[in-house]
């Protein structure tokens, strides 16, 4: 009876210290990006004044590193622990979270394909929201520039989305120096300059449209995102199935790990 016991109702240490080994890099990951974000909102000096994160005009980057941060450190948090302490709550816990993240990217994915107009018409207008935050938020200005310059494009659907910022403007009213221009990520820049012209965008809008070509990109970023998807469409594909076996083989070993534990506990009770 006992040597039935150890050869069939042990926790496996092979799976136990995998399972360990496979969170700790979660929970180490989920620690950094949680520094990151408190460490960006520091820097804009939100954390001494709580209040000023309801005053950021559209959307603040920080809050999804912060998000990210908070998930994977709870999944790295739970599997390491329950591992560790052959925890069948904390297990349960990794495996069901887990499946929920894995069911909502699933859905995501399948209602992007489906209401593929309506995806683009939110995108438009949340691309359009957060251009007039644009200068209201370092974070948000620098995640604007990087999308115009890696995809060559500039505003939500054309240039003349930038009307909707108050300092880029062609409005009568405005009297900043960068009326009727657009940020400089938006400039067709010479391979050969070694100096970013951060003015080149100033006053290209008061030229002719037909121009605009030989100075900016003219192409939206929702245009440029579309001609993007299709030629990186097997590259997205392989992030999402990574992606997801490496969430198969989370709930694979937190799924083996409970059922030792079970089997362990059964035996006990003998």
């Amino acid at each position: 009876m006992y040597y039935y016991r150890y050869e069939n109702a042990e926790v496996s240490c092979c799976y136990k210290y995998l399972m360990f080994t496979y969170n700790i890099i979660f929970w180490l990951a989920g620690a950094a990006f949680i520094a990151i974000g408190f460490w960006a909102w520091s820097e804009k000096g939100i954390l001494m004044d709580l209040t000023k994160v309801t005053q950021l005009h559209g959307f603040d980057p920080v809050w999804l590193v912060l998000l990210v941060g908070g998930i994977t450190f709870t999944l790295g948090f739970a599997g390491c622990v329950g591992a560790l302490r052959e925890n069948i709550c904390l297990l349960k816990f990794f495996t069901g979270l887990i499946g929920l993240i894995f069911i909502l990217e699933l859905t995501v994915a399948v209602l992007a394909v489906v209401f593929q107009s309506q995806v683009k018409e939110w995108f438009s207008e949340f691309f359009l929201d957060n251009i007039r935050g644009y200068r209201d938020d370092s974070d948000l200005q620098n995640l604007i520039d990087s999308l115009q310059k890696m995809n060559h494009c500039c505003g939500a659907r054309e240039p003349d989305d930038w009307d909707h910022n108050v300092y880029f403007g062609c409005n009568e009213t405005n009297l900043s120096r960068k009326k009727c221009g657009v940020p400089f990520s938006c400039c067709i820049f010479d391979p050969a300059d070694t100096v970013v012209n951060s003015q080149c965008g100033y006053d290209v809008r008061k030229k002719p449209k037909a121009e605009w070509a030989n100075h900016i990109y003219t192409k939206g970023c929702i245009a440029a995102l579309e001609d993007w998807l299709p030629r990186n469409l097997y590259t997205v594909a392989i992030v999402f199935v990574v992606i997801s076996l490496l969430q198969m083989v989370g709930i694979y070993l937190a799924k083996t790990l409970i059922s030792d534990i079970e089997k362990v506990k059964a035996c006990d009770n003998f």
